[in-house]
Formats: C-alpha cells, structure tokens, sequence
C-alpha cells in the first residue's frame, strides 16, 4: 500500500517539475540547429539514442508545426513517468519494447503510421545494452516504406548518470547543438545492414 501511494505520488509530482526542469534547461542555453535539406511531408520514423532523450522533443518541433507524433516508450514505472513528460509537449506514446512482447508495439507503431503521426523510438532502450541496435526501426521502416531521420543533442556542458544508458542531462547557460539527418531510405537492404547503417548515423555525434 505505501509502495502504490508513492508511487501515485511520484506520478504527479515527477512529470510537471520534469518538464519545467527540461523548458529551463532549454532557455537558458544556446542553440544550434542542424537540419536536413529536406524533410518529407509523409509519416517519418525519428531515431534517437536513450540516453539522449531529454531534449529531443524541442528537435522534433523544428520539423512540425504541428506536433503529431507517437513516442515508443517503455510500460515500466519510468515510462510512464516519461509518458506523462510527453503530454505536456504534445507528444503521444506507445508502451511496450520491440524486444520483449514487441509484436503488440509494432502493429500499434505501423497503425500510427499508417493514421499519419511519425513514431520515435530509442533503438536500443528500453533496457539496453547501450548503443545495440533493435530490429524494432528497421521492420517499421522497411513495412510501411517509411524514411528514418536519426536525431542527437549535443550539449557543451552536462551531467551523464550511472544508469546502463549514462543518460545525459545538459547543464544550463551552454551551448545546445542539435543534429539531425537526411531523410534514410532501408528499402532492399537486410536486416543486419540496415541496423549497421542506422547505427553509424547515431554514433556520428556521441561523446
């Protein structure tokens, strides 16, 4: 009973003072975007690093006006936590993992798809290992003929945690730079390739 009223509690505390603490991060640092030439108009896959989660809805914002967009996230007590994040940014979620169970998530992320909303997803969360590769982008991507924009955040200054994903939280009064790739096209290639090449764009920008 104690475990289920904390909890409760958490809920309702974490998600607003977390989303204040993500905007005051946001403003007091500067920014740097760097954008792809073109961004297509139809549903796009977002591909980011978990521990690089923090500030990757403030990217996603310099792509769509309107945010429209379903974030895979774990049904853990974190992820719902996270969830709870997303709504105050306009931000949908599916909850499950690719990995275990994942047939579930990715009939609900390919209905997303198919409804218009672009999907993000970690590829190698919820659990890790840190920077492995899921299969999870590449069936949604090669499926619904879908391109993959692959997103990182660079800060100047940061806190990393000693959690399995050394999630990154960047300290106020820096410098933000934001990357985001080309549109990738997965079409006709393997499993294994397509997971490499994914891999290498996410990797471009770690530190």
């Amino acid at each position: 009973m104690r475990k289920r009223f904390l909890r409760s509690l958490a809920l309702w505390l974490i998600p607003p003072i977390g989303t204040l603490l993500i905007r005051f991060i946001y403003l007091t640092n500067k920014k740097r975007f760097h954008l792809p030439t073109v961004v297509p108009s139809e549903p796009v896959i977002f591909a980011f690093w978990h521990g690089d989660l923090l500030l990757q809805p403030y990217l996603y914002y310099q792509f769509r006006a309107s945010p429209k967009a379903n974030v895979l996230i774990s049904d853990h007590f974190d992820g719902q936590i996270i969830a709870r994040i997303m709504r105050y940014f306009k931000l949908g979620t599916i909850h499950g993992s690719t990995t275990r169970g994942g047939a579930k998530v990715l009939i609900q992320a390919l209905k997303s798809l198919n409804e218009g909303y672009d999907i993000g997803i970690t590829p190698d969360g919820p659990k890790g290992p840190r920077h492995e590769m899921s299969d999870g982008v590449v069936i949604m991507a090669q499926k619904r003929k879908t391109k993959v924009i692959v997103y990182s955040c660079v800060p100047s200054r940061y806190w990393q945690l000693p959690s399995w994903d050394r999630f990154t939280v960047p300290k106020p009064f820096g410098t933000l730079d934001f990357y985001a790739s080309e549109p990738i096209n997965l079409e006709g290639l393997e499993m294994e390739a397509a997971k490499s090449v994914i891999k290498e764009k996410l990797m471009e920008h770690v530190f």
